[in-house]
């Protein structure tokens, strides 16, 4: 039981190094770029203010909330800004 235990703890810490990893690759991906003031409710991407986590957004098109898109896409949006607002 103590073996599972251990076994199940390390398995854990493996996952979240696989997805910390994950995130960081995305966050250094040079061909896209966070657009604010564009996502709907439930939408964004991650975390902003008041919360940790993609779809926890309350409010569409809050200026403080983002999404990723291709780069150069943003300025096109209307509402989009590569800055929180």
């Amino acid at each position: 039981m103590k073996t599972t235990l251990i076994s199940s703890a390390l398995a854990g810490l493996m996952a979240l190094g696989a997805v910390t990893a994950t995130s960081q690759a995305a966050d250094d991906d040079k061909s896209t770029e966070k657009c604010y003031g564009v996502a709907k409710a439930g939408k964004n991407d991650c975390a902003a203010k008041g919360h940790a986590c993609a779809g926890q957004s309350k409010t569409d098109a809050d200026g403080k909330e983002w999404v990723k898109v291709p780069k150069g896409t943003c300025e096109k949006i209307v509402g989009g800004s590569t800055s929180p607002k």
